[in-house]
């Protein structure tokens, strides 16, 4: 906010971005967010304006902007749905049209490999029902070809065997070390769970099933969504209102003072993300031993302010899609000197990994 900030940290901000960018041309809207150019090149920025028409707030990306990648849409019927439709009955035919008895249990085991990392790794029901109950159903087609073994021939397949085999038994280890993997840096003592409900990890756990991983201060970070009746994430609709976890209370996990809220920062459209402050709004915590951080809360629901001393249990906001979200969601990390630390609930045993439910 540029109230926080100063004027002459501002203009110290908007002058080196000058130096960059070079003379000054146009500020125009994108669906990436503000794109500020000039003669030498162009940045992102995010601003908001007070009532008055005074500037409020500003970010300006540090990087060069060029236009997104993930705006390069595939023609509709080449998805990654398509691509996991087509590998599950390439599987199945696989199965059904073995020459030999190894070579059946060969092919078995790799379609059960695929199923490890379907399952293990691709949060099933952050996923449309229809496409993960027609995954699922693959698996029974498979099964329903051992009526062919009697008929089948022993036969020498036995590389056929070992590699199913070797691809089942590493997709076990990739799954079960990554959803047991700790950064062996336990908090100060546990948390209490946020929210209320049944609620979906969809970013947890090791590398392989966490995308916080590679930032230092998130790794162990946590991203949350509810679950609706039907044990999916969404209703009909790509409407905010259409996601379970939208506006549910969100609420302190600790005793602590607030270091950072902010409330201003504007709603994303579900599935595209415009330039913003990361966090978006949100509410950081210091308990006097680390750091937790709770972010993507909706616009106009925070409550407490900077310099607070807040409870746990305390009412803090409501679960949003606000800072770098396709959908709404809660994230929570704790994190010491920089560096983020294995999250920890009470009365909520055993690992929290992408995939698991929590019910509260």
């Amino acid at each position: 906010m540029t109230e926080e900030v100063g004027s002459d940290t501002l203009q110290r901000i908007v002058r080196a971005t000058l130096t960059r960018i070079g003379e000054l041309d146009t500020v125009t809207d994108s669906p990436d967010g503000l794109i500020v150019s000039g003669s030498q090149g162009r940045v992102r920025a995010w601003a908001q304006v007070a009532p008055g028409g005074e500037l409020s707030a500003l970010r300006i990306e540090g990087a060069h902007y060029t236009p997104s990648r993930r705006r390069l849409r595939l023609p509709a019927p080449v998805t990654w749905a398509t691509y996991l439709i087509l590998v599950t009955v390439w599987n199945i035919l696989t199965v059904w049209t073995a020459a030999d008895r190894a070579a059946w249990l060969g092919d078995m085991a790799t379609l059960a490999g695929f199923y490890v990392i379907v399952e293990g790794c691709g949060a099933p029901a952050q996923q449309p029902r229809l496409l993960r109950r027609t995954v699922e159903a693959g698996a029974v087609a498979a099964l329903a070809s051992t009526w062919r073994l009697p008929d089948l021939p022993n036969g020498n397949g036995v590389l056929r065997l070992a590699g199913g085999l070797a691809l089942l038994t590493g997709s076990l280890w990739l799954v079960v070390a990554a959803r047991r993997h700790r950064w062996r840096a336990p908090l100060s003592r546990p948390l209490q769970f946020p929210l209320v409900g049944t609620w979906y990890v969809v970013q947890g756990g090791g590398r392989m099933l966490n995308h916080h991983a590679q930032v230092p201060e998130q790794r162990g970070a946590l991203d949350l969504v509810a679950l609706g009746t039907l044990g999916t994430r969404t209703r009909r609709g790509r409407d905010l209102g259409a996601y379970a976890a939208y506006g549910h209370p969100v609420h302190s996990p600790c005793d602590g003072r607030v270091i950072s809220a902010a409330n201003t920062v504007q709603d994303q459209k579900p599935g595209e993300i415009r330039y913003q402050p990361p966090y978006g709004n949100h509410v950081f915590l210091d308990t006097g031993r680390e750091i937790i951080k709770l972010a993507h809360l909706r616009p106009g629901s925070v409550t407490v302010r900077t310099g607070d001393t807040i409870h746990a249990g305390q009412l803090l906001g409501e679960v949003g899609n606000t800072g770098n979200t396709t959908e709404p969601h809660l994230h929570i990390h704790a994190e010491r000197d920089g560096l983020g630390l294995d999250l920890e609930f009470t009365g909520i045993p055993e690992r929290l990994y992408r995939g698991r439910a929590i019910h509260t």
